[in-house]
């Protein structure tokens, strides 16, 4: 009677093991992966936090000469040497110049880019709600990360336009804390389509 015993109690356990094990892999699967979100190359991106906000100080902020070009070694640029004159603030469906857009950094704006092949028109949407009033909304081909935010000295890549911290890096920097000329705004600039005449250049 007793091997019966030990084999009932023995088989018991084993379907115990087998059913929990399971269970509890996958739980520990789901409390690891709260707050993150996959990106492009299925690496997880923990979209909780603004850890990631890349930071970039002792740029210079000197206006350059009516139609002289520059190459910015950040792409969206962060800041920098930058046209005499900025753009308005608002949504742009076709990219912007980016030096005049340096410009606006300088303003203390706050520039969101987005690949077009990327982003759909419910993205660029939801981008513009997220936008703030001194803020530029534009395309950006080149650019690695499906969506960037970017103030003077600061940018962070997304991971798309549901990315939680476009709201978190908006109310952390937004006010222009990091630009040169917080206080001086995107309002009051020029369209694209006029900088023709005045030192503006391509994209």
């Amino acid at each position: 009677m007793l091997p019966v015993v030990i084999a009932v109690v023995a088989a018991v356990v084993l379907l115990a093991v087998a059913v929990l094990v399971p269970v509890l892999l996958t739980r520990d699967d789901a409390d690891s992966s709260a707050g993150r979100d996959d990106d492009p190359t299925g690496a997880r991106v923990d979209t909780s936090n603004l850890a990631a906000v890349q930071e970039f100080d002792g740029l210079t902020n000197q206006h350059l000469a009516p139609g002289e070009s520059i190459e910015y070694p950040q792409s969206p640029s962060v800041g920098g040497d930058h046209a005499p004159y900025w753009l308005e603030c608002g949504v742009y469906d076709e990219p912007v110049p980016e030096v005049n857009v340096v410009h606006d950094l300088e303003h203390g704006t706050t520039w969101i880019t987005y690949r077009p092949d990327r982003v759909d028109a419910d993205g660029v949407q939801r981008l513009r709600d997220e936008l703030p009033d001194n803020g530029i909304l534009s395309p950006y081909p080149g650019q690695e990360a499906p969506v960037v935010i970017t103030v003077w000295g600061r940018q962070l890549d997304l991971i798309g336009p549901e990315d939680p911290r476009i709201r978190l890096f908006v109310m952390k920097y937004a006010a222009g804390d990091t630009a040169p000329e917080p206080f001086a705004s995107c309002h009051g600039g020029v369209d694209p389509d006029d900088l023709a005449g005045i030192g503006g250049t391509a994209a």
